[in-house]
């Protein structure tokens, strides 16, 4: 008997593991993708769908349904029934009954036809609303079982590192605690709800080459460490989550997918992670196509299965028949097998899949309830960042105003929505399919917004492109307007289908196509103009944000999602106040990246080059309607290297109306053994206050958030001075205090608990 540990199970679980024959064990380790057909949905992809007949498949039994949902515009009620059917013929004619795990994306809402669809996680990050994303989670995970839906393939918690990737559309941010609170929040509200969350992806996949999709990447062990890794550690330790998804990088030559490193030591042996791996979509047949470590989709399967992948998805290419010769030839051992099986029967214990009947299929279904929409209306609008403004916003136009609204962006409902969305991701194949929810444009919303004004709509241009014949219609209805709002940005797609989106990379940060012309043009004019960029990842606008000479107002909408063009008319009319802050910082230039606030000093400017990486706007920056002060900052002057640290800053509107503020916590080791960031996020918390009202904020920073790789690889927090500050960027010290950390060298252990969490108190009103 192989020494291979298997996992612990029930009882019932270890029974009808022992009754099961080869194929059947394999047949739980695969999905089928029952409606992928001709239709590939990504480079490569088509040779590597199975050509295997559905029944034929599931013979044996089927361990994943792959988007039975997702892939082609289908009516709820009606496939609900089909798949209804097809658990009971699972659980009726199979040999041993073990209905299917059906899995979805789920990263901007369930990406289903008339399903609501949220702001991409971009505007989760923007939001600094962990609460609000938690919300929002339960509400998904709640429309995916009542379709009968198990496991979504979300959150993403990839730490943005280049702009130019483009996935970044699918991340939180770039700092790793933010992309771990809030990811973590998104995981307990899915689960929940009795769905099964899978991070992704594990890990590394954001720091590739040069922003490229699918390129190797160059981080050592110690940004691994301490960047990349601390959202997944969060969201296994804090938030329990139920499964993981490889990434598709190689990280120093290892891919990934069979390093049994990350797999297993890390992930399984030191975070404790008991859940199931699922492999991404094609990732086993990519360690022989791709990364060429596997002579053949037999290796490539026994390098997965080895390393602590589970389940192959989204078909069974590998883990089915060129698995089973390898079993049978003696080059895989089974109890590798064992282990994955008694994975995935344990998990669908847990989804109560082994007891479900599967009797009465839902016969009414709303994926987009007014529930829903009042959710991703508040969840868009505090995700919207106001970049600069000389006072135009809010608007306050009399009756008979003459608003001109321009750019590509201003009459698309596509503009709102990121790649993961349905609409993007799926009815881009299927233009005679209506959308199939109310998704209106900003121009539409603004209309409703501003019934009183006359608005004139012109497009200008194309997302990209160089056809400029539109611009002068454009600047004409610019000039005679009181106000012109421009909106510009990106199209959300898949692989050359987009200006951003997976496989969208770009090599420079610029507006696509002449937009920048457009927004110039009509600048031009000297009619008061606002920029909207409705985008997926952040531009070098540097020259909209830098004189007299442009727009009077900037605001960043990251696909804001189906209620974004009402959430924006209401900040631009002054209904809402802005309260987003920027979760990435707003590059300079293509040739500043990759670029981090969470850089040593080294990685900063300096007078030994010429070059200047520093951001035009800064992580964290983000206007109001009003303004807050932060004052009295306080914190022990010395704290134990083991002890949380708690500190207190006040914070007081000053402005003339009411708002929200985000109170940012920062902090720098001044010296280590190693070189630390110039500042490190380490707290923050939403503030809602009235004109005049101030309020204390409390935070108890556990002693891990102050904590590092050592040269030993050891993760530790070392005695000395660190600076705090609070601010309303990473870049303003408005209040600072200095606190010694005294003893010996902490060595950071699951014992310590809350590793990378934070506790923030309510505020005490004053």
């Amino acid at each position: 008997m192989s020494d291979i540990g298997l996992p612990p199970v029930s009882e019932r679980v270890r029974a009808l593991h022992a009754r099961m024959t080869l194929d059947e064990k394999l047949a739980q380790l695969v999905g089928y993708w029952v409606d992928q057909g001709d239709e590939v949905v990504a480079p490569m992809a088509g040779e590597m769908v199975t050509s295997t007949k559905y029944e034929d498949a599931t013979a044996h039994g089927i361990g994943h349904l792959t988007r039975v949902y997702g892939t082609r515009p289908v009516e709820p009620v009606e496939r609900a029934a089909w798949l209804w059917a097809e658990q009971r013929r699972l659980r009726d004619e199979t040999r041993l009954g073990i209905p299917a795990i059906v899995h979805e994306e789920c990263l901007t809402g369930l990406a289903a036809w008339k399903a609501a669809t949220f702001p991409t996680p971009l505007g989760w990050g923007a939001s600094f609303d962990p609460e609000l994303v938690e919300e929002m989670g339960r509400l998904i995970g709640g429309s995916m079982r009542q379709l009968g839906i198990h496991q979504g393939l979300a959150p993403v918690l990839d730490v943005i590192r280049d702009p130019r990737w483009g996935r970044v559309d699918e991340c939180i941010a770039e700092d790793p605690y933010v992309v771990g609170t809030i990811g973590t929040a998104y995981v307990r509200g899915l689960q929940d709800a009795g769905i099964h969350a899978t991070l992704k992806h594990f890990v590394g996949y954001s720091a590739s080459q040069a922003g490229r999709n699918h390129a190797p990447v160059h981080a050592g062990p110690r940004e691994l460490a301490d960047v990349l890794l601390p959202p997944f550690e969060m969201a296994v330790r804090d938030g329990g989550v139920r499964s993981v998804m490889n990434s598709y990088a190689e990280i120093d030559g290892v891919p990934v997918a069979a390093s049994e490193e990350l797999l297993t030591g890390l992930l399984r042996e030191r975070w404790g992670f008991d859940g199931v791996v699922v492999s991404d979509y094609f990732s086993v047949a990519f360690l022989h196509t791709m990364h060429a470590v596997a002579a053949d989709l037999g290796e490539a399967a026994a390098l997965a299965l080895a390393a602590g992948i589970d389940v192959e998805l989204p078909t069974g290419d590998a883990f089915t028949g060129p698995l089973a010769e390898a079993v049978r030839d003696g080059a895989v051992d089974a109890a590798l097998i064992d282990r994955a099986v008694l994975r995935v029967l344990a998990e669908k214990e847990e989804l109560g899949l082994l007891d479900e009947r599967f009797d009465d299929a839902p016969t009414e279904i709303d994926l987009d309830s007014a529930a829903h929409r009042a959710l991703a209306r508040k969840l868009a609008t505090e995700s919207i960042v106001l970049l600069a403004n000389d006072g135009v916003l809010p608007l306050a136009p009399r009756a008979g105003a003459r608003i001109a609204v321009v750019g590509p962006n201003a009459d698309s409902a596509e503009a709102l929505m990121g790649c993961y969305s349905f609409v993007n991701h799926v009815l881009a194949h299927h233009p005679e399919v209506p959308l199939g929810l109310e998704l209106p444009s900003l121009a539409e919303a603004l209309r409703a917004e501003l019934p009183d004004a006359s608005i004139d709509v012109v497009a200008g241009c194309d997302v990209s492109g160089a056809d400029d014949r539109g611009i002068p219609d454009a600047v004409a209805a610019a000039r005679a307007a009181d106000v012109a709002i421009v909106v510009v940005g990106d199209r959300a797609g898949l692989f050359g289908r987009g200006t951003v989106g997976e496989g969208n990379d770009v090599d420079d940060l610029e507006l696509p196509g002449i937009q920048r012309r457009l927004v110039e043009e009509v600048v031009a004019t000297g009619t008061p103009t606002v920029m909207v960029v409705l985008s997926g990842r952040p531009y070098a606008i540097g020259w909209a944000l830098s004189g007299a000479d442009d727009p009077a107002a900037v605001l960043q909408a990251f696909f804001p999602g189906e209620e974004g063009g009402a959430a924006l008319a209401g900040i631009i009319s002054g209904r809402e106040a802005p309260s987003g802050r920027l979760p990435v910082s707003l590059p300079r230039a293509a040739g500043a990246q990759p670029y981090s606030y969470l850089h040593p000093i080294l990685g900063g400017p300096s007078e030994i080059t010429s070059a200047d990486s520093s951001p035009t706007l800064p992580f964290g920056h983000g206007l109001t309607y009003t303004s807050f002060e932060h004052t009295r900052l306080s914190a022990p002057a010395e704290s134990a290297t083991g002890s949380d640290l708690a500190v207190a800053v006040e914070v007081r509107n000053t402005g003339p109306r009411s708002g929200v503020d985000v109170v940012q916590l920062y902090a720098r080791d001044v010296y280590a053994s190693v070189t630390r960031p110039v500042a490190q996020l380490v707290g923050y918390a939403r503030v809602a206050l009235e004109p005049g009202e101030q309020a204390v904020v409390e935070f108890s920073v556990p002693s891990a958030r102050l904590s590092f790789t050592d040269r030993r690889g050891v993760r530790v927090v070392e005695p000395g001075d660190v600076e705090l500050w609070v601010g309303a960027s990473c870049d303003q010290r408005e209040t600072e205090a200095t606190v010694r950390l005294t003893g010996a060298v902490h060595e950071v252990t699951a014992a310590d608990g809350r590793l990378v969490s934070i506790t923030v108190t309510d505020a005490v009103r004053a």
